[in-house]
């Protein structure tokens, strides 16, 4: 609990990933995936609850033998690649209230395949979500300007389009071109009362916090490399 306001966090772990099979426990340095976010969990003190919501009995077993609960399965109508996190997340809060006998009043969302995280990042984040009366904190990340959506592109059989015709086509220098940022997925906060009333993660009241230090977001063989070379302070 923070500031009198009880904290619910949300592990969403599927079975069901294309690109690295059961990518949630796979080991990365003998490590599960799915442990380093479990074991970042363990240090924050101001949570209350956690739920798990997986399909998959392998990361159930991997999650209780690290001391965490897994109560029951996520349904497989939720279950697909193409669910959004909405769905996962109402299912959770529903599903733990009932199981707790609680009621909270803030969701933490925390993906395994955003491992790299800091206690004070999310600290700022609920201080945040909580001082502002927001709907949602999301953490970001800058994007270098060569990534910048006015000079992306899309590819339609043989021609090439700007992904942004009207803005894309102005663009001559760097300087032209503001900040953007993507979600990085190290965590996401909501109000529970916005969520299951607006049944959407985004909001006109949605934040940020920018992340500055090294992220990464496991999507691939390659993503897992990286994560090794990290922990291992390559």
């Amino acid at each position: 609990m923070l500031n009198k306001n009880r904290i619910l966090v949300v592990v969403p772990a599927r079975g069901g990933s294309k690109g690295i099979k059961l990518k949630n426990i796979f080991k990365v340095n003998n490590i599960p995936l799915i442990c380093y976010t479990l074991n970042f969990i363990k240090k924050l003190n101001f949570i209350d609850d956690v739920f798990i919501s997986t399909d998959n009995k392998k990361i159930k077993r991997v999650c209780e033998e690290l001391g965490f609960e897994v109560p029951c399965f996520r349904p497989k109508s939720i279950s697909g690649d193409r669910i959004p996190d909405i769905s996962v997340l109402i299912h959770a809060i529903k599903k733990m209230e009932k199981l707790s006998g609680k009621e909270y009043d803030i969701v933490l969302m925390l993906p395994p395949t955003s491992p790299i995280r800091r206690k004070v990042d999310i600290k700022k984040a609920l201080k945040k979500i909580i001082d502002l009366n927001l709907n949602s904190v999301w953490s970001i990340s800058k994007i270098d300007k060569k990534f910048h959506p006015y000079k992306q592109l899309l590819v339609d059989g043989d021609k090439l389009n700007y992904f942004d015709e009207d803005n894309g086509t102005k663009i001559i220098a760097r300087q032209q071109l503001g900040s953007s940022y993507i979600r990085n997925g190290v965590f996401y906060i909501f109000k529970k009362k916005f969520l299951l009333k607006h049944k959407s993660i985004y909001g006109p009241k949605t934040s940020y916090i920018k992340i500055t230090q090294p992220t990464i977001n496991i999507d691939s063989m390659e993503d897992i490399k990286s994560f090794e070379e990290i922990l291992n302070g390559n």
